[in-house]
């Protein structure tokens, strides 16, 4: 089964196609890859780390609105989210991409499709 992932509370047609971008297809397919693995991806393919962004998705695939986290839990996966964001690197589709970001100098998605 196929389900949309914006089916999922939370999610709407932009993380959809983050998500498609991303390559994962479907609503079972993010239940699968669990939060942390999607966004991990997600930041591979281009997309910008924001924190709100990880802990809506944390919440959408608990089942909880997106403004539920707080205090003590919002404060580790504050760290989830740095760890992530410290480990990825994102794919680049060029050479000059590539040591831009690795001097610090990042892209944004609308740079990687002009190149």
């Amino acid at each position: 089964m196929n389900t949309a992932i914006s089916s999922i509370r939370n999610l709407g047609p932009a993380y959809e196609e983050a998500c498609r971008q991303a390559g994962i297809a479907s609503a079972e397919e993010l239940r699968t890859l669990g939060a942390d693995a999607a966004y991990a991806r997600l930041l591979q393919t281009g997309t910008r780390p924001h924190f709100i962004g990880y802990y809506v998705l944390v919440m959408a695939l608990q089942g909880r609105p997106w403004n539920d986290c707080k205090g003590k839990e919002k404060e580790e996966l504050r760290k989830r989210f740095d760890a992530i964001k410290a480990e990825v690197r994102p794919q680049h589709s060029s050479k000059l991409l590539a040591e831009l970001d690795a001097i610090g100098v990042r892209a944004t998605p609308a740079d990687l499709k002009t190149l």
